[in-house]
C-alpha cells in the first residue's frame, strides 16, 4: 500500500488525468487508474498538480518593516539607508516573528523551497543568519531553507563585512552573496566580486549576486554582469552562481545587451528577475515615459540564461506590498515584461518550479516524475496553462508526500431566480 495517492490529477493539458502515488516521501508511480490504494487518497478530480513553488530569493529578516517605516522617496538609495537604520533595533523576537509570518504565509501559497538572504553586515551582525538558522530547523519539515550569506551595506565599504560573511559561512549558510554595486567606485566593486568568489571556494559553497540593480548602465557599477561572467568561467564556477535584479540589463544598446546574454549563458551564470521590487524602485527620475525596470526575459531566454523569478520583499521599503505567492509574482511578470500566450505561460510556470529548482541545486530530485521528493501543489483550476491567470487556490501543499497547507472555499454565483410573465400582467415575477 502506498503512503499516498492524488487521482485524476491534470499533470498536463494534452494528456488525460493521472495517479500519482506517493510511497517513502517520494513519487513512485505516475499514470492512468493506478490499481494501488494509498493510506491517504486525495481526489483531484481533474484539477492540476505542479511541483512545489521554489523562490530562490526572498529577504525574510526584512519582510513586514513596511509598518515601522515606509521608504521616504521610494528610491533604492531610500530604501537602502531606511532599513539600515531599522536593523538597528532588530531582535533574534522580532526577525524571528516576521520571518515565520512569511514563512508561513508562502507554505500556504504552494511553496517548498526557500533560497532566503539575511542581511550580514556590522549593523546586525550575524542575528538573521542565527535566526534563519534555527527556522531551517524548525520548518524542516514544511520547507527547506537554503540560507545566503548576504552582505547589503557591501563588504569594503562596510570594514568588518568579510569577517561576518566568513563567520556566518562556517555557521551553516548555504550560498555567499554579494551586493556588487554598493561600493563606493568600480575598482572596489571589481574587488569585492573576487572576495565572494575567493569565499565560495573557501567554502565549497554557491554564489548569489545582487547586480546591474539601476535604470541604465550610465554607473559602471550597474554594468558587472560580464566581469561576473569572466570570473565565473575563470574560476570554474560553471553552473553555480546566480545573478539577481539585472536591471540595467534592459537600459544598455541592443547589441551590447545580447553580447553580454551570450557570455552570461556561455559562462552558465543564471539570472533572476524580482519584478515587484525592480517595478516599484525603478525609473524613479523619469519625468516621462518612466522606464519598466525589469531584466529583459524573453531576450535572456532566447540567449539561452537559465532565467527564474522570484518574490525578494514582502511589504518593506523595497517592496511595499505582497504575499510571498510566487504564482502572483509569475503573473505580474508576464503583465510587465510583454509575455503572453499559451507559451509564455509555460515558460513562466517553469520560473517558478523546474527552472528555480536548478538553479539553487535540487533538480536532481525534483518535478513531477518518478523518483523525485513528492513536494506537489494541487490548484483549484483544471488547465495546466491557467495555473497563473486563474489565479488558483492552493487546495492542497504536499511537502516529501505529507500535507502541510490546505485551502477550502466555497464560491457560489447566486443568480435571481425570475417566473414567467404573468399573463394578465405582462410583468416579469422575481422570486
Amino acid at each position: 500500500m502506498a503512503d499516498l495517492v492524488l487521482r485524476a490529477a491534470r499533470i498536463a493539458d494534452d494528456i488525460d488525468p493521472v495517479d500519482i502515488v506517493v510511497t517513502g516521501g517520494h513519487i513512485t508511480d505516475i499514470g492512468p487508474a493506478q490499481a494501488v490504494s494509498g493510506i491517504t487518497e486525495i481526489d483531484c478530480a481533474g484539477r492540476v498538480v505542479i511541483p512545489g513553488l521554489v523562490e530562490s530569493h526572498l529577504h525574510v529578516d526584512k519582510a513586514l518593516l513596511d509598518r515601522e517605516r515606509p521608504n521616504p522617496d521610494g528610491t533604492l538609495a531610500g530604501a537602502i539607508a531606511v532599513t539600515g537604520e531599522l536593523k538597528r533595533g532588530f531582535t533574534a523576537e522580532s526577525v524571528r516573528a516576521r520571518a515565520r509570518q512569511v514563512l508561513d504565509l508562502a507554505i500556504t501559497n504552494g511553496t517548498t523551497v526557500i533560497r532566503a538572504h539575511p542581511d550580514v553586515d556590522p549593523i546586525v551582525g550575524l542575528l538573521g543568519v542565527e535566526v534563519l538558522l534555527e527556522l531551517r530547523a524548525e520548518y524542516r519539515d514544511l520547507l527547506d531553507l537554503q540560507i545566503v550569506a548576504f552582505p547589503q551595506e557591501g563588504i569594503l565599504k562596510a570594514p568588518g563585512t568579510l569577517d561576518l560573511l566568513r563567520e556566518a559561512l562556517r555557521r551553516g549558510a548555504d550560498v555567499v552573496g554579494g551586493c556588487c554595486y554598493n561600493e563606493a567606485d568600480l575598482a572596489d566593486c571589481h574587488r569585492h566580486i573576487e572576495l565572494v568568489f575567493e569565499l565560495a571556494a573557501e567554502f565549497g559553497v554557491p554564489i548569489d549576486i545582487h547586480a546591474d540593480f539601476a535604470d541604465d548602465a550610465a554607473d559602471p557599477r550597474f554594468a558587472l554582469a560580464d566581469r561576473v561572467a569572466e570570473v565565473t568561467e575563470r574560476t570554474g564556477m560553471s553552473g553555480r552562481v546566480t545573478l539577481g535584479h539585472m536591471t540595467s540589463l534592459s537600459g544598455r544598446p541592443p547589441a551590447e545587451r545580447r553580447a553580454t546574454m551570450a557570455r552570461l549563458a556561455a559562462a552558465g551564470v543564471a539570472v533572476v528577475p524580482l519584478p515587484a521590487t525592480d517595478m516599484h524602485l525603478g525609473g524613479r527620475a523619469d519625468p516621462i515615459a518612466v522606464r519598466r525596470g525589469i531584466a529583459p526575459v524573453r531576450e535572456l531566454w532566447e540567449a539561452g540564461v537559465l532565467t527564474a523569478v522570484s518574490s525578494n520583499n514582502v511589504r518593506n521599503a523595497f517592496t511595499p506590498y505582497g504575499n510571498a505567492d510566487l504564482l502572483d509574482i509569475g503573473l505580474f511578470l508576464a503583465q510587465t515584461a510583454h509575455l503572453s500566450g499559451e507559451a509564455d505561460m509555460a515558460r513562466l510556470l517553469a520560473m517558478v518550479t523546474e527552472v528555480p529548482a536548478r538553479i539553487v541545486g535540487i533538480g536532481d530530485r525534483y518535478g513531477l516524475r518518478v523518483g523525485a521528493a513528492a513536494d506537489l501543489v494541487v490548484l483549484s483550476t483544471h488547465r495546466v496553462a491557467d495555473a497563473l491567470l486563474d489565479r488558483p487556490d492552493r487546495c492542497y501543499v504536499l511537502k516529501r508526500g505529507r500535507v502541510v497547507a490546505r485551502t477550502t472555499r466555497t464560491r457560489e454565483l447566486l443568480r435571481p431566480t425570475i417566473s414567467p410573465v404573468h399573463p394578465d400582467s405582462g410583468v416579469l415575477s422575481h422570486a
